[in-house]
């Protein structure tokens, strides 16, 4: 074999292998009969969630998971596949599993998720979790309920301890007070 042609695959492979470290969330999709309208369009939909859709020779691939301990995937690199790299872990799998609901095409095999090799029932749950923002935004909500209840309570007993020695509520006063100055102004 060429010298070239040797060192060419060394540098696919070395790419591969740099991806696959550098990603948490890794999915290996079948895309024949995808036209390629439909391929640009799913390359649109993955690079607005930072994802990057690559296609490499399945022996070259097979070498850099060989190379990393992820034998497990060897059996789906059958086939034209794609492979989608994220940094975010369930990206890849929630972009491709809904554009494989409109294009029937596009089927998911396996992936590598968090350095752990799932299957198609594992990208099927991951597919079904918020992005990252919508997980921080839960965990915020989650957070913030006990102390916005904690607030609440301690409002209430203020309330009550309040109308018991005869004061108003201290989130009326403003209202009264705003109602006389209206007052002359209406005369």
């Amino acid at each position: 074999m060429n010298q070239a042609v040797l060192s060419g695959k060394k540098a696919v492979v070395e790419e591969i292998t740099e991806k696959l470290k550098g990603s948490d969330g890794v999915v290996v999709a079948e895309y024949r009969g995808l036209t390629v309208a439909e391929v640009s369009e799913l390359r649109r939909n993955l690079r607005e969630e930072n994802v990057e859709l690559k296609v490499y020779k399945n022996t070259m691939v097979k070498r850099a998971v060989d190379e990393l301990g992820f034998g497990d995937l060897d059996e789906t690199l059958k086939g034209p596949n794609a492979y989608a790299f994220s940094k975010d872990a369930t990206a890849p799998a929630r972009v491709l599993a809904k554009f494989a609901k409109k294009h029937d095409k596009l089927v998911l095999k396996s992936g590598i998720v968090e350095g752990k090799v799932v299957d198609l029932d594992t990208l099927k749950e991951l597919a079904n979790l918020p992005n990252h923002d919508g997980m921080l935004s839960m965990l915020l909500s989650c957070l913030q309920a006990p102390v916005s209840s904690f607030a609440r309570v301690i409002k209430a007993v203020a309330d009550a301890k309040a109308e018991a020695s005869g004061e108003a509520p201290a989130a009326a006063e403003p209202a009264a007070e705003e109602a006389s100055a209206e007052a002359p102004a209406a005369e």
